[in-house]
């Protein structure tokens, strides 16, 4: 059975970070990209980054680039997002998700198992 399960979310003023994780199991990580979202209150759930842990690509979204960085690591079925600099625009709920293809494909309908998501809020 696919899983997914995010932690690593809190509360952390403006400028700081955080790393959160996706926990995974029924499938490895080798076999399907796992894609980070986003959903703000009142906002549409928006993709963050991406991996391909069997090439090691990855993508951002383009306001991510240079603050965000996503890893896998394949012993330990989980993938993380390092995330610098964080600011009060950055609050919302993440999740990690399962894509259909081995790589990145862009389109959130291109994502077919979710986690139950983890909180970050950013506030001084």
């Amino acid at each position: 059975q696919v899983q997914l399960v995010e932690s690593g979310g809190g509360l952390v003023p403006p400028g700081g970070s955080l790393r959160l994780s996706c926990a995974v199991s029924g499938f490895t990580l080798d076999s399907r990209a796992i894609g980070w979202f986003r959903q703000a209150p009142g906002k549409d759930r928006e993709g963050v980054s991406c991996i391909s842990v069997s090439d090691g690509a990855t993508y951002y979204a383009e306001s991510k680039k240079g603050r965000f960085t996503i890893s896998g690591d394949n012993a330990k079925n989980t993938v993380y997002l390092q995330m610098d600099s964080l600011q009060p625009e950055d609050t919302a709920v993440y999740y990690c998700a399962l894509s259909r293809f081995t790589m990145c494909v862009s389109g959130i309908e291109n994502f077919e198992s979710w986690g139950q998501g983890t909180q970050v809020i950013v506030s001084s």
